[in-house]
C-alpha cells in the first residue's frame, strides 16, 4: 500500500501576537520529531493562495492556527473535514483566514483536495500588538497542540522519531525567525509603539 502524502502547515502572522501561534506551533513540532519522507512540515505563514499546490498534494492535512471560537482565550479546539472550510469562512479574524479558505476552495475545485483534514486552532488572547509575542495561556499550549497532531496521526500509522537532541535552528524559515532569536531581537515596548503611530494617536486623541 502506497504511503499517504502528509501535510503539516502552521499559518498566521507572528508579527501580531497570538496570530503566530501556527507558525509556532509547527516550528516545535519540527525542533522536536523527525519525520519520514511522506511527511512535510511546512511554514505557510500568510502566504495565502500560494500554499494551494502543496494543499493539492496532500492526502492528509493537518493545519495550526490562531481562532476565534467565542471560547476562553487559550482554549484549544479540533475542527474536522469538511467542517474545517465552513468554519474558517464563518469565524474569520484575519485576512490571512480568508487566503486560506480560498486555497481550500481551489483545491476542491480541481479534484485534488485532501482525504483527511484537521484543524488544531487556539483562541486567542491579543491580537493586537505589532512585534508582540504569544501571550502565555496561547504560549502555554503549544505542546498540547502537537500532541493532539501527533495523536490524530499516529490514527494513519504517522509515527515520527523523537530528536535525541532537539533542534536549535530550523528549515521551516530564516533563523532570524524563529521563537527564540525572534524574541531575543524584540525591541521593548518603551523603544517601539506596537500598536500605531503614537503621534497619530495622540493628535486623534486631542481632537477628541
Amino acid at each position: 500500500m502506497a504511503q499517504k502524502n502528509v501535510l503539516i502547515l502552521g499559518i498566521g502572522n507572528i508579527l501580531w501576537a497570538d496570530e503566530g501561534f501556527g507558525v509556532r506551533a509547527v516550528e516545535q513540532l519540527n525542533r522536536y520529531y523527525r519525520f519520514d519522507d511522506n511527511v512535510r512540515l511546512m511554514d505557510g505563514g500568510t502566504q495565502g493562495i500560494y500554499l494551494v499546490q502543496h494543499v493539492q498534494q496532500a492526502d492528509i492535512l493537518v493545519v495550526f492556527d490562531a481562532i476565534d471560537y467565542g471560547l476562553v482565550p487559550g482554549t484549544l479546539k479540533l475542527i474536522h473535514d469538511d467542517q474545517v472550510p465552513k468554519f474558517m469562512g464563518a469565524k474569520r479574524m484575519s485576512l490571512h483566514q480568508t487566503g486560506f479558505q480560498e486555497v481550500l476552495a481551489m483545491a476542491e475545485f480541481t479534484g485534488s483536495y485532501p482525504q483527511k483534514l484537521l484543524l488544531i486552532g487556539v483562541q486567542p488572547v491579543e491580537l493586537e500588538d505589532f512585534g508582540g509575542s504569544l501571550r502565555e495561556p496561547v504560549r502555554a499550549q503549544l505542546e498540547s497542540a502537537v500532541q493532539l497532531a501527533l495523536d490524530y496521526l499516529a490514527g494513519f500509522g504517522v509515527k515520527p522519531q523523537r530528536r535525541e537532541t532537539p533542534l536549535v535552528t530550523t528549515d521551516l524559515a530564516p533563523d532570524e525567525l524563529t521563537l527564540q532569536r525572534y524574541e531575543e531581537g524584540r525591541p521593548a515596548e518603551v523603544e517601539a509603539c506596537r500598536i500605531g503611530d503614537a503621534r497619530v494617536l495622540n493628535r486623534r486623541f486631542e481632537q477628541e
